[in-house]
């Protein structure tokens, strides 16, 4: 196991160093002055001299990448010229709304697609099989964010139970914070839970044509306790590979959703980091990003191995 688990942290790391090349390369290639294009066209020489020299612009480009490489690992990634703050408190700050926004969707998705895919597998080519598989299609076609605007129409505005956007922060207290995210919640977890209640369903049909299961099926155990206790935990994997995969979705593309509900996320962040070309704060965000998915795959990888031991007994 810590051979396996050794093997993914350098995997991991590796990655990581690569990303860091690219992004730090994608500022590079910027057609342009960087200084330049973040003042904008109509900057004066000596404002566009004096941002040259705050962001090291005007040093090799080797000397940059090292240090910006060297300020990431000391949580040091720059200072917004936008915002006048350091890069981190803002990522900070809208982590906040994020990773709750995120968390709270993956597990409604997860609640509602586990067990309707076990379901909809335990009985399939059933009448119930077909619908669920039906509304879950639907479910995969409809944009999240058409969704949402139906979210805000039945539910802000017909109902009036929920906001209809914004976000009342968390020092306002713990349940208007939640209810601001309810509806944004709702809308990122559906179509997912779509996606995943078919990958779970088309993953335990696998297993369940396996022959262990049969031959657990003739010494006697009944229908139920083959499906729990024998395939439900080898159908696993590929549904810990989508939880993942959609984990990184969730924190890092709600731009679109964010939007919708005008939520002070990251998404809105680099989004607002674009249209100002703060181009640090975009550098910061999505390194940021890039090492949180990177992050979650190692733990989707860790899963693997409690799952199916026999993943890390062969390395």
């Amino acid at each position: 196991m810590l051979t396996y688990a050794s093997k993914r942290v350098l995997i991991g790391l590796v990655t990581l160093l690569a990303a860091s090349i690219i992004v730090f390369a994608v500022l590079e290639v910027v057609p342009g002055d960087p200084a330049r294009l973040m003042l904008g066209m109509n900057a004066t020489e000596d404002a566009v001299r004096a941002l040259q020299e705050q962001m090291g612009f005007n040093q090799p480009l080797l000397t940059r990448y090292f240090n910006w490489l060297g300020g990431l690992l000391t949580g040091d990634f720059g200072k917004s010229y936008t915002y006048s703050v350091p890069v981190l408190d803002l990522i900070k700050e809208r982590m906040a709304v994020s990773l709750p926004l995120a968390m709270t969707s993956l597990v409604i998705s997860t609640i509602i697609a586990i067990p309707v895919g076990i379901f909809a597998a335990s009985r399939r080519g059933s009448a119930t099989d077909t619908a669920a598989m039906g509304i879950a299609q639907i479910g995969v076609a409809i944009p999240n964010f058409w969704f949402a605007l139906l979210l805000v129409y039945l539910f802000a505005i017909v109902l009036r139970l929920l906001p209809a956007g914004g976000f009342a922060g968390w020092e306002n207290g713990f349940w208007p914070s939640i209810k601001s995210l309810i509806l944004p919640s709702l809308a990122l977890a559906l179509p997912q839970a779509s996606i995943l209640a078919r990958v779970t369903r088309s993953s335990l049909l696998d297993v369940l044509g396996e022959d262990y299961i049969r031959t657990a099926r003739a010494k006697g155990l009944s229908r139920r306790k083959v499906l729990y206790y024998h395939a439900l935990r080898n159908a696993l994997i590929p549904v810990l590979t989508i939880l993942g995969m959609q984990f990184s979705f969730l924190l890092a593309g709600t731009i679109i959703i964010e939007n919708v509900f005008y939520l002070p996320g990251l998404g809105r962040l680099v989004f607002q980091a674009i249209t100002q070309r703060d181009l640090i704060v975009v550098q910061g965000v999505v390194i940021m990003l890039v090492a949180i998915v990177v992050i979650i795959n190692l733990l989707v990888d860790l899963g693997y191995a409690v799952v199916d031991p026999r993943l890390w007994s062969r390395s």
